[in-house]
């Protein structure tokens, strides 16, 4: 019975001394079968889904480097007298925290280099989140039961915001201390409470001497604790749901025979965690951090010495905050001077502006996925995703979203625009107020009509099939263009009718494989044909592993 039930293992060598002592491993800890499940994994495939990774890379390089930074600079506000490399500076009056910057930049070995790849990599990180969000909405994977994953990016969206601004503001230089002298207005122009809440941020009057290393404790400890608590929720919530996919067929190759196999509701297609998708995350991640390494020492960013110490007398007109916080700078720049007076307190624009609207734009974004399933009562649990075409009304609100911040962007920096064109300022600031109560129903309607025509566009290749480009003189003079069916015709000659499954319908013939696959290879040499076969009978072989896999999982289910 024992050599019945216990799997066969090599007799010697070091195959057998690994197996011996990871069977010990498993009968103390039993990891095996919980290995097994992970391994077994499938997740579906799509160059979308890359944007999400490319926000955890990002977030795990600003961790590194983050790290390496913590090891020199110092956050004290002590004045100083910089003795360092940078000749401008030499015998400048500064503050400990801008004197250690410094140093990092130009006296410990790779210093520049790590600062620069930690900035890059901010950027990277919050743009990342901005494209998976919107990829979110569009293709409606915010849906029942993913709302909760959908209100975590929101709220790390905005917990990665404060975290570069908190960021940038540390090394105590001119152009970031000025947006913290902005945060300071903002916060001053709350109610009642404002005045407390800015002298328990800041200890005292603006600047002080507590800010910076208050920042640095919430810059280095609290947000970073935070992005990581939702990071872990994020991908436990997305390992423990299903994985949303998008509808169509993938082919696949089983006992030497290709067949077509439908994405579900109930099936997920795709490649399984190990060795497929845990190679490919791992040659991606490395491919992420190969781009910002090579930005960070090509493309300089944030030259603070350039900038100085901070200095309220030499503040310049140029000074704006870093992309993802433009927005907000936009709607102080362009919101009436309105001062409203309620129960006795006279209300700023700047509250209005800033500390009431910054709450509202992500409230707003976070409660979408309720306010479109009470608005469309739908109430049905989704894995498959939608076409952006396939919801015309869902895409051009978000068209209209995405030009609302990006006017409030421009406006941001409305004073740089009127410099360089030669353009009045107050001629920008009301364009940026015209252009925000105008251009989002313009690129509502717009984008609505695009998706009705796209609709159209694809009913029209399946009733008719796919435009060959052969033009035909009818007998009576007339001129057709002949469209190649897709699945044939009927038996008066005319196309079958295909129905609209909600996957892309092919466009143009080469789409059909009627001249074949395309040979794999680099863009002048093809490979090597005994290697293409090899590689095609590596891919069959781990399709049909794949699929016997999927059938033993869905058998389980049921």
């Amino acid at each position: 019975m024992m050599s019945a039930t216990t799997p066969e293992t090599p007799s010697s060598g070091v195959p057998a001394q690994l197996s011996r002592k990871f069977d010990r491993v498993d009968e103390r800890y039993r990891v095996a079968a919980g290995l097994r499940t992970v391994a077994n994994r499938v997740f579906p495939t799509h160059w979308s889904f890359l944007l999400g990774e490319i926000a955890l890379y990002s977030f795990l390089v600003l961790l590194l480097s983050g790290v390496y930074l913590a090891l020199f600079f110092d956050p004290s506000m002590q004045a100083v007298t910089y003795t360092g490399r940078y000749d401008n500076l030499r015998g400048v009056t500064m503050s400990k925290a801008y004197e250690s910057t410094l140093r990092l930049s130009f006296d410990v070995r790779g210093g520049l280099f790590i600062r620069q790849i930690h900035h890059w990599a901010s950027h990277l990180f919050i743009a990342a989140m901005i494209a998976h969000l919107l990829r979110t909405l569009f293709t409606g994977a915010f849906r029942r039961p993913r709302e909760a994953n959908w209100v975590i990016g929101i709220l790390l969206l905005l917990v990665g915001s404060f975290a570069g601004f908190t960021g940038y503001s540390l090394p105590d230089d001119l152009l970031g201390t000025t947006g913290l002298r902005i945060a300071s207005a903002l916060t001053l122009s709350i109610p009642v409470i404002g005045t407390w809440t800015h002298w328990a941020l800041f200890g005292g009057e603006f600047p002080g001497t507590e800010i910076i290393p208050r920042l640095y404790l919430i810059h280095v400890m609290l947000l970073p604790a935070v992005l990581l608590a939702l990071t872990a929720l994020h991908l436990g919530l997305l390992w423990r749901q299903r994985s949303a996919q998008f509808p169509g067929t993938t082919t696949r190759t089983s006992a030497g025979k290709r067949r077509a196999v439908q994405h579900t509701e109930n099936t997920t297609v795709g490649v399984r965690v190990f060795p497929t998708y845990a190679a490919r995350t791992v040659a991606f991640g490395m491919l992420t951090t190969g781009v910002l390494a090579i930005m960070a020492a090509i493309f300089q960013i944030n030259p603070i010495w350039n900038y100085g110490p901070y200095n309220p007398v030499h503040v310049s007109a140029g000074a704006t905050p870093d992309w993802f916080f433009l927005y907000l700078d936009g709607m102080t720049r362009i919101f009436p001077p309105w001062n409203i007076t309620i129960a006795g307190y006279t209300i700023p624009p700047t509250f209005w502006a800033g500390p009431a609207f910054l709450p509202l734009f992500y409230l707003i974004a976070a409660a979408y996925p309720w306010l479109e399933r009470t608005l469309t009562k739908d109430n049905a649990h989704h894995n498959l995703l939608q076409r952006p075409r396939d919801t015309p009304v869902r895409t051009a609100l978000g068209a209209m979203a995405v030009s609302f911040y990006a006017v409030l962007t421009l406006s941001g920096s409305n004073d740089q625009i009127a410099f360089f064109f030669n353009i009045s300022l107050n001629a920008t600031i009301w364009a940026g107020r015209i252009g925000l109560l105008v251009l989002p129903p313009i690129a509502y309607y717009l984008t609505y009509r695009i998706c009705l025509g796209l609709q159209r566009d694809d009913r029209a290749v399946l009733r008719h099939g796919i435009a060959t480009g052969i033009i035909r003189r009818l007998p009576h003079g007339e001129f057709i263009e002949i469209h190649q069916p897709l699945v044939g015709s009927n038996g008066n000659g005319k196309p079958v009718a295909l129905t609209y499954q909600g996957s892309p319908v092919p466009k143009r013939m080469n789409q059909l494989d009627v001249g074949g696959r395309p040979p794999s290879g680099s863009l002048v040499t093809p490979d090597p044909i005994e290697e293409t076969i090899a590689l095609e009978r590596a891919r069959n072989g781990e399709s049909a592993v794949e699929t016997a896999q999927q059938g033993r999982d869905s058998t389980a289910s049921r």
